[in-house]
């Protein structure tokens, strides 16, 4: 057994079983421990499986934000918002209720393959229990009355646990929560030694400043950030203008590199 049997088990520990993170960390690392030291194979620190061990603080929706997307805006979106033969992600009602489309990179349609398999299992274990239906925009619900229950409208990064919709009184497997996300985020950065301070918007900001690194024009990452209007997006400029960015070297190291 390898990484793929190792993810699914951590994933039935966190969604099926309901363990605490705390165990759930420690269970994943028995298992690195077991792998490293008496199997002579070690797994791949950032597997799949990896970030799988927190699955109440799980940080997948990274995948998203890393595209630009605002935190909430990943953590809303939907099977049927993930177009793979595109190569494109739609975002519904952003903000300023705006839908908008960015790209899914091909180096991440494996992991959110993997995701989307993963949810189509809790799905299915929910339809089973009698529930398996997710909130809908009033007049969509209105509409499509049996909506609620197709995977297609099921979240991309659901939460681990069903809670009552106070506004209806159903039993509904809603999105992961914000502050979930952030405090991974958090832990993550302490464990690795960042001392920065940054967050989830952080990945966000970090698209916009490699896009305008590798030379792409203003309105094109106005158009992918989702901002109404350009002078929001104009401020990435100016960071890298004081930053140094744009490829311009310091004269200074211009003298130095001469003399050597």
């Amino acid at each position: 057994m390898g990484a793929d049997e190792v993810n699914a088990f951590l994933s039935h520990l966190a969604m099926e079983e309901n363990i605490s993170a705390s165990t759930q960390a420690q269970a994943l690392s028995a298992l690195v421990f077991l792998y490293r030291h008496v199997l002579d194979d070690p797994l791949p620190k950032w597997g799949r499986f990896w970030r799988r061990c927190m699955a109440r603080r799980d940080w997948s929706p990274r995948f998203s934000m890393e595209r630009g997307l605002r935190l909430l805006e990943a953590l809303r979106l939907r099977i049927k918002d993930v177009d793979f033969a595109a190569r494109l992600l739609i975002i519904r009602e952003g903000k300023g209720a705006k839908d908008r489309r960015t790209m899914l990179p091909d180096s991440l349609r494996q992991p959110l393959h993997a995701q989307i398999d993963f949810v189509r299992r809790v799905h299915s274990k929910d339809v089973a229990a009698g529930r398996g239906e997710v909130w809908l925009p009033g007049a969509l619900e209105r509409e499509y009355v049996n909506a609620a229950r197709e995977f297609a409208w099921q979240y991309v990064f659901p939460a681990s646990r069903l809670a009552v919709d106070p506004r209806s009184g159903i039993e509904r497997r809603h999105h992961l929560d914000e502050s979930a996300v952030q405090r991974a985020v958090k832990e993550a950065m302490r464990e690795v030694g960042i001392d920065k301070q940054a967050g989830c918007h952080s990945l966000r900001h970090s698209f916009a400043t490699h896009l305008l690194e590798d030379g792409y024009d203003i309105r094109t990452i106005q158009e992918l950030l989702g901002h109404a209007d350009v002078k929001t997006t104009m401020i990435y400029t100016h960071v890298l203008q004081r930053a140094g960015g744009r490829g311009v070297r310091s004269p200074l190291d211009v003298v130095q590199g001469n003399r050597i």
